[in-house]
């Protein structure tokens, strides 16, 4: 069932038939807001905004219209419950899904989606959502249409940045992955949930050679985030774990860290990961609340900087062994748009005609990253990759 705000119904202007009209999702969260914004700015986009609250979004819709002095629309919509027909009469081409969390979510919409004839794309970064997402395969390509799951930080932007240096390498032994947002970020008690859910849960890892089972926040160390400095990072479980042993048969070590920028928030999870790995207590997911509260009540502490790293380590072609460290710095409080740039560089590829790929899919270097880098210009992040030789 959709409900739409009619006062904010898209004018027939001229061109507006030339535009590509695109259903966002999730649009008033914390990613949401970044995908709706950016793509406005990017132009040739017409907006539907959809949540289940209509109130916040016809506020969303009205700044953005203002912006942009085009009509956007906002429409009252569940995505658990959406049918093919509720899409068909927003006619769209184009779904981005960011509600999330996606732990707990199933395939609904996505089905609904391709049932309408439309594209769907979702920032998940939920494991078994992402990599499962191929029993849609067959269904979307008979209906001619793209389904991609993880155009997020995690798997879209990392593995994208993989493919970019895949050729400095005749092979690759060891990906390392991690992220750390600034402190200041405000993530909204969803995904603070699905963060605690997963702390001090069993998870299957690639170390050394070997599928072992490590815990959510344990593995506990320090990584150096460029010009960001140090921070404590621990164990995540995301869908690179799965993917990249997938499409690089010789990796020893694939290998997802996150951590909080304040150590003492990070090392109180890492300490209470202790608890639900011997069954103390069950999940902390119930905590989400108090917890956001508690890190609100301190949103002093830290900055507004966050960074991700990808770290590559193999052979080279003449067989010496190499590394490569790529850095994304996120400065300004800007970090929030970076897990919304894979499905705006996915959006623009669609809207132009260039991406024609169909069927259901993860978001496995789907989205070159120079048009990933290139959405997120005007913003204050930056990409930087240094390579350097290892000893033998």
């Amino acid at each position: 069932m959709v409900t739409t705000d009619t006062s904010n119904e898209r004018a027939s202007a001229p061109g507006a038939d030339d535009r590509f009209p695109v259903l966002i999702v999730g649009s008033a969260g914390a990613f949401g807001a970044r995908v709706a914004e950016l793509l406005a700015k990017a132009g040739g986009f017409d907006l539907v905004l959809a949540g289940r609250r209509l109130e916040p979004l016809e506020v969303q819709a009205e700044a953005l219209a203002r912006a942009t002095s085009r009509h956007v629309r906002a429409v009252s919509l569940d995505a658990g419950a959406v049918s093919a027909e509720d899409l068909a009469a927003l006619q769209v081409s184009l779904v981005i899904n960011a509600s999330g969390p996606f732990q707990s979510e199933d395939y609904t919409l996505a089905r609904a989606a391709i049932g309408a004839g439309c594209h769907y794309i979702d920032l998940a970064d939920a494991r078994s959502f992402v990599t499962g997402i191929g029993v849609l395969d067959a269904a979307a390509r008979a209906a001619g249409v793209l389904i991609v799951s993880g155009a997020s930080s995690v798997p879209g932007l990392s593995s994208a940045v993989v493919a970019h240096h895949r050729g400095a390498f005749a092979s690759v032994d060891t990906i390392d992955l991690a992220i750390s947002p600034g402190n200041a970020f405000d993530p909204g008690v969803a995904t603070v949930a699905s963060v605690l859910g997963g702390v001090g849960q069993p998870m299957r890892m690639l170390l050394d050679g070997t599928w072992r089972t490590v815990h959510g926040w344990q593995g506990l160390r320090r990584v150096r985030f460029g010009e960001t400095g140090k921070r404590w990072v621990g164990y995540v479980d995301v869908p690179d774990l799965d993917l990249f042993p997938q499409h690089e048969p010789g990796l020893k070590t694939v290998r997802f860290q996150a951590g909080l920028e304040v150590s003492l928030f990070h090392l109180g999870l890492w300490a209470a990961s202790w608890l639900v790995r011997f069954g103390i207590v069950r999940t902390l997911a119930p905590w989400a609340e108090r917890m956001l509260s508690l890190k609100r009540r301190f949103s002093g502490l830290g900055s507004d900087r966050g960074g991700m790293t990808v770290k590559v380590r193999g052979k080279a072609s003449d067989g010496t062994a190499k590394a490569l460290t790529w850095v994304l710095t996120a400065r300004s409080g800007h970090g929030p748009y970076v897990p919304a740039l894979a499905s705006v560089a996915l959006a623009r590829r669609l809207a132009k005609g260039v991406e024609t790929r169909r069927g259901a899919m993860p978001c496995y270097g789907l989205a070159p990253l120079e048009e990933i880098v290139a959405a997120a210009q005007g913003l204050d992040i930056t990409f930087t990759g240094k390579e350097k030789p290892l000893p033998p």
